[in-house]
């Protein structure tokens, strides 16, 4: 748990540093960053690689308990590992819900003995996911879960959002929500507009995210409780979170590498791997959605991780689960997309990523400030990284597949660990011991 990482460009947001810098490690937690730092510990040498906060995931669907086909947590922390993740948030939609305080320790059990990164549980908002009863939720809190959401299904009932606002005020945690409004989605498959009637596709109209939005953010404002959007996609919903922040509501909000990077115009190719919720938006969405990143009002980018099995998707479109994979291709779809198109800067992606998901969820990490935890990633700006198999993933449902990009992660060390590494770095001993079984495992996929 002790390792020296040299000569790297340190870029941490939370302390507004981007300097040619040393990190130590020791006993897990980041100790110094300065210039020239010597120590008789493993040395990683990343000289002209960039050393970052571990990225963070508030999002990701590990599918464990109850869907171990699709992904669990050993196979789902090795994606985000992968991806440079040292720490994800794992959605409570698993069979059983986790909406009782055995799901939630048997999650943080289960991540202790197998996961490659931190796992953060999210909670239920309501008994099984079904809208009608409160969950335990002080219950769940006190097991572990830093967040509750009915992910998968909105919270339709406006009473049950309200109360559900004010326990989780008390406790400390945001209420996660997802918006959809379903009497208006009803039968539809992609969004609403010119390609769903051009294919003869069932439409999600931008305002069944919208109304959803717009009541949330009437909710937060009247209980003074915390309300974070998930996936975040329309101009509506943008335009809604920018006004309410304005007048000091606590809302925050989320969106997706791929509700960045495509639109619906891709769903011509009828691939179900271009099937998720929300849906693909039309360009002015998406340009609404960048300029929400570029402003500010955007505090997150989250994967919305949502493996299947490779027989759920290879059906016909209209029958095809929603959801796609995201840990690994998160960065450098985002580079592409963000910093290399010149919307923002490094710095900024990495706030997005890791910084802004610490602060907005108030989890660990998301700094390389003294005493945080060593959860560090460093990238290769410069690899390229072809979206192709095998992945860490157990499933492959990505709408990037065959695509190249420029940017990648190559080392992820969480608590002073090395849990990852592309291709074994410079070091003395211990880094390239722990990037040797890495990838044995993975030529055995």
């Amino acid at each position: 748990m002790n390792l020296l990482i040299k000569n790297g460009r340190v870029v941490d947001p939370s302390r507004e540093v981007d300097a040619k810098l040393d990190v130590l490690i020791e006993d897990g937690a980041i100790a110094h960053v300065d210039k020239n730092l010597k120590a008789d510990v493993e040395t990683i040498d990343a000289t002209g690689l960039v050393v970052v906060p571990g990225l963070i995931d508030l999002h990701t669907h590990l599918r464990e308990p109850g869907q171990e086909h699709k992904e669990t947590i050993a196979t789902g922390t090795k994606a985000a590992v992968a991806g440079g993740y040292t720490a994800v948030c794992a959605m409570a939609n698993t069979v059983p819900p986790n909406d009782e305080r055995a799901v939630t320790e048997m999650i943080i059990a289960e991540a202790a003995r197998n996961g490659a990164c931190r796992v953060y549980p999210i909670g239920a908002v309501s008994k099984g996911l079904k809208g009608e009863a409160l969950a335990e939720i002080a219950d769940l809190r006190a097991a572990g879960c830093v967040g509750v959401s009915d992910d998968g299904k909105p919270v339709y009932n406006a009473q049950l959002m309200r109360r559900a606002l004010e326990y989780c005020s008390m406790l400390g945690i945001p209420v996660i929500a997802h918006e959809e409004d379903a009497d208006l989605v009803e039968g539809g498959v992609m969004h609403e507009g010119y390609y769903s009637t051009l294919l003869g596709l069932g439409g999600m109209p931008a305002a069944s995210e919208e109304t959803l939005v717009a009541r949330d953010v009437i909710l937060a404002r009247i209980t003074g409780a915390h309300v974070h959007i998930a996936h975040l996609s329309t101009a509506g919903a943008v335009a809604a979170v920018r006004s309410a922040r304005a007048q000091g509501v606590k809302v925050t909000c989320e969106v997706t590498p791929h509700h960045i990077a495509l639109g619906d115009d891709a769903v011509q190719s009828f691939s179900t791997n271009l099937k998720m919720n929300p849906p693909l938006r039309s360009r002015e969405h998406r340009e609404a959605v960048i300029e929400g990143i570029v402003d500010g009002t955007i505090d997150v980018i989250a994967t919305d991780h949502a493996p299947h099995h490779f027989d759920e998707k290879n059906v016909e479109f209209d029958l095809a689960p929603f959801g796609i994979i995201g840990l690994e291709t998160a960065f450098p779809v985002c580079y592409e997309h963000l910093v290399r198109a010149k919307h923002i800067d490094l710095a900024r992606l990495i706030d997005l990523m890791s910084c802004a998901p610490a602060r907005v969820f108030n989890l660990p990490g998301g700094s390389l400030a003294a005493g945080k935890p060593g959860d560090v990633t460093i990238l290769d700006l410069d690899a390229p990284y072809d979206v192709a198999p095998p992945f860490w993933s157990k499933a492959a449902n990505t709408p990037f597949l065959g695509n190249s990009y420029r940017g990648r992660a190559v080392t992820t060390i969480v608590g002073g660990i090395v849990r990852y590494s592309a291709a074994a770095p410079s070091t003395k001993t211990a880094a390239k011991a722990a990037a040797k079984p890495a990838a044995k495992k993975k030529s055995k996929r």
